[in-house]
């Protein structure tokens, strides 16, 4: 039976379980919404208020569920406020297809209204980039889409959709569903990885990436168990291993431990699985030398092209994280290294304990208590800032997935990934946890929360002030403040006016009553003011001044 490619193009989503969508409205694909109408009983759609928002939370959904987030935009400027979303799928190596309006196929190559060539623009930052011609393609296309996100290294696909090929009339069947290829390491890699380990004598296991499920997890514990392995968690990849574990050994990023980073350049084994080991881990790109990594690395990840690009290993395997990880769990392993691993131990639970700072709030003490009060199972949300360094460091992820937070440092991802969450994981606490710059970047999706009544709590840590840039300011040019100030609005009416419950919060004691409130009442907002003197943790204003 002939139906549009439209059509067509929703029953393929529904056909790979696709039950949510993300969206601007834009006439380019306006023969889309009608067909999401007629399948709104299978596929929600969720309406967003800028495509920046639409596109991280298709972003967050992926790293939720492992598949493809789908978010829909218009041509031209549409796509490219939906850019930051593949940027950071791309970085964070999250599943994800953005779908997006084209001209017409005979207006091509005439510079027409918002016209793009968004292979050119989404070359660099897409697994693939491409536009569909021929509406009998679409189920080839889509399925390949979904292949593409999600094996190997998983990252963003984009689709352009010329609007007249949205009308056509095909006959065409939506194809069957598709499960990502996976690899498990070979015999040889493994019996290398033994031969290493029974020689090591301070080896560490360092974990990250995606792709990973609660079987590779289980795997993880088991492993880590056996061996009696320090474990660490990659930059934002915290909730892989319960922090209570007692081979956690803490996380790297910005602003790590330094003695877990004096402890990872002493270890004579690198055990990577599933970890890149870029800039901001590997702290920009000085905790190794090459000669130190090709002695003592054993790099596992699913992408055989990241094996060697950065760092040349002993040993490597191209394998999917999970499956490298119930491999490594079965390997007979003699550990003789408890001293190592219970230092590195109580290194992480000496850092991660909260500090004294001056002034009313004190972040740490804060973050300790959303950290005990909290479910196991609550997911934490946030974008980029000097606020995030005390969640990082102060907050203990008990189970997986509760971590969303862009590697690709971008401002303005935990709101919206926090909607996408509770969309997602609608009986599971959901916080956003946002400096003011950061909220504000997308804080225009709180008519997202009011229309779709999205139970979300956000906390705003509010210095008035871009605090990283003005930490690096003070360091590079002390006292010369500028361009770094924020004016803010008052957040609790900021939320009131779309009737989210808000609190203000100007002492540490507040904040418990707070956020017993809050949850109560969720959807709901805290607004927390913060002294932009403690800029981060363990340093002040008046320290990077030299006073």
């Amino acid at each position: 039976m002939a139906k549009s490619g439209a059509q067509l193009l929703v029953d393929v989503l529904a056909a790979q379980g696709v039950a949510r969508v993300f969206c601007v409205p834009g006439e380019s694909y306006l023969a889309v919404l009608d067909a999401l109408y007629a399948a709104r009983d299978a596929i929600e759609t969720i309406v967003c208020r800028h495509e920046a928002g639409a596109a991280n939370m298709a972003e967050a959904a992926g790293k939720l569920t492992g598949r493809p987030g789908i978010c829909f935009v218009t041509r031209g400027p549409g796509a490219t406020h939906a850019a930051i979303g593949v940027h950071t799928a791309r970085q964070d190596s999250t599943p994800m297809i953005l779908f997006v309006g084209q001209v017409a196929r005979g207006d091509k190559h005439r510079e027409a209204f918002q016209e793009l060539d968004y292979s050119a623009v989404f070359g660099s930052i897409a697994k693939w980039a491409v536009e569909i011609e021929d509406a009998a393609r679409i189920p080839e296309f889509v399925e390949r889409a979904f292949a593409t996100a999600m094996q190997g290294r998983m990252g963003p696909v984009v689709i352009a959709l010329p609007e007249d090929m949205l009308s056509d009339a095909v006959e065409a069947a939506p194809g069957a569903r598709v499960e990502p290829a996976r690899s498990a390491p070979s015999e040889a890699f493994l019996r290398d990885a033994q031969l290493l380990l029974a020689s090591a004598e301070k080896p560490v296991l360092i974990v990250g990436g995606s792709g990973w499920d609660a079987a590779g997890r289980a795997a993880l514990e088991r492993f880590a168990a056996n061996a009696d392995l320090p474990v660490v968690a990659s930059f934002r990849r915290k909730d892989l291993l319960d922090n209570e574990h007692p081979n956690f050994a803490g996380d790297l990023g910005l602003g790590p431990n330094p003695k877990l980073i004096a402890r990872i350049k002493e270890a004579d084994l690198v055990l990577a699985v599933g970890a890149r080991l870029g800039e901001n881990p590997s702290q920009g790109y000085t905790l190794f030398t090459r000669a130190e990594t090709a002695a003592k690395l054993v790099h596992v990840h699913p992408c055989a092209e990241e094996v060697g690009r950065v760092w040349p290993a002993r040993a490597g395997a191209c394998a999917d994280s999970g499956l490298a990880m119930a491999a490594l769990a079965q390997l007979p392993v003699a550990p003789r290294w408890g001293v190592w691993r219970q230092a590195a131990r109580e290194e992480y639970e000496a850092f991660s304990a909260p500090v004294a700072v001056g002034g009313a709030v004190n972040l740490s003490e804060i973050v300790a208590h959303l950290s005990a009060a909290l479910p196991a199972d609550a997911i934490i949300a946030n974008g980029a800032g000097n606020f995030a360094a005390w969640l990082h460091r102060f907050h203990k992820h008990r189970a997986w997935p509760t971590q969303l937070a862009p590697t690709s440092g971008a401002m303005g991802y935990g709101f919206p990934a926090a909607i996408a969450a509770k969309l997602t994981h609608p009986d599971r606490t959901v916080i956003c946890f946002a400096g003011d710059g950061d909220f504000m970047m997308t804080a225009n999706e709180m008519a997202t929360i009011a229309r779709h009544k999205v139970g979300v709590v956000t906390i705003v840590i509010d210095n008035s002030s871009y605090g990283t840039i003005r930490m690096h300011q003070e360091r590079e040019f002390p006292a010369r403040v500028h361009a770094t100030d924020l004016v803010n609005p008052d957040f609790v009416a900021f939320a009131n006016a779309f009737g989210v419950w808000g609190v203000k919060v100007a002492r540490t004691a507040d904040f418990a009553p707070a956020l017993r409130e809050a949850c109560a009442r969720a959807p709901a907002l805290i607004h927390v003011i913060a002294d932009v003197e403690n800029i981060a943790p363990g340093r002040t204003i008046s320290a990077l001044r030299g006073g």
